[in-house]
């Protein structure tokens, strides 16, 4: 369903993940502020590269990766719509492609990737094959992911994910398999009161030197309206806010 925001519109009718409250909550709290050269992977509709496009430096870049043809179309044109159809790339191809062509051809890393990934790992899969594909991680598994990462990251940058809490100890075995390590994360509730039901990560290179920052957040309060701390991320997008 497409959804505006303040500065910008999201058309998702042919992406197989709609706008969700997921991506938008990674996407204002991803340390996009300072970033010059950024990588969004599994842009879908161009949801988070606009965000990210929206926070960033005047001059910094996007580019966005994308591998389903429908959603490519989408995100290519909500990116033309934008205010910013310069400083958004978008690329049609898988990120295991684009590691390959980054090998053959070097290019400068990306000082901040951010990433909405696949995360069912097995169990029934819709009847829509877009959605299924953008929700399952058949197409990308969590160590493709952080190897990719890993590739592709500079080595004082910071990657940004959201992941449910469900997949949290396959997420753990695959960062084990990789030169990575976690440096903050959030356990987010939908309301106050409740447990965890997703998690914001942040990951840099190497192995983890001090204490792993940790916070706490619900999206809404016991009476259904938006925290504080959802408020403060959200004012610059969401139009009621």
């Amino acid at each position: 369903m497409p959804f505006t925001f303040k500065q910008f519109h999201i058309d998702d009718s042919r992406c197989g993940m709609s706008v969700s409250t997921d991506g938008v909550l990674l996407g204002a709290w991803a340390p996009l502020a300072e970033a010059k050269n950024i990588l969004d992977i599994g842009a879908g509709s161009g949801l988070l590269s606009l965000m990210a496009a929206q926070r960033s430096h005047f001059d910094a870049k996007v580019t966005a990766i994308e591998l389903d043809s429908a959603a490519s179309d989408d995100c290519q044109a909500n990116i033309d719509s934008s205010p910013w159809p310069t400083k958004v790339t978008l690329l049609h191809t898988s990120i295991q492609n684009y590691c390959l062509s980054f090998l053959q051809h070097p290019q400068a890393h990306f000082d901040h990737i951010i990433c909405n990934p696949p995360y069912f790992t097995n169990g029934p899969q819709t009847q829509n094959v877009a959605r299924a594909t953008a929700r399952h991680t058949d197409q990308l598994s969590f160590i493709e992911l952080l190897n990719a990462i890993a590739q592709l990251l500079h080595s004082h940058g910071t990657a940004s994910l959201i992941i449910p809490t469900q997949s949290w100890s396959q997420f753990q075995q695959a960062l084990a398999q990789a030169p990575l390590h976690i440096c903050e994360y959030v356990d987010v509730s939908s309301v106050e009161g409740k447990p965890a039901n997703r998690l914001l990560l942040a990951v840099k290179h190497g192995k983890a030197l001090l204490p792993i920052v940790n916070r706490q957040m619900h999206i809404r309060n016991k009476q259904g309206h938006y925290s504080a701390q959802m408020i403060d991320f959200c004012r610059d997008f969401y139009l009621k806010l």
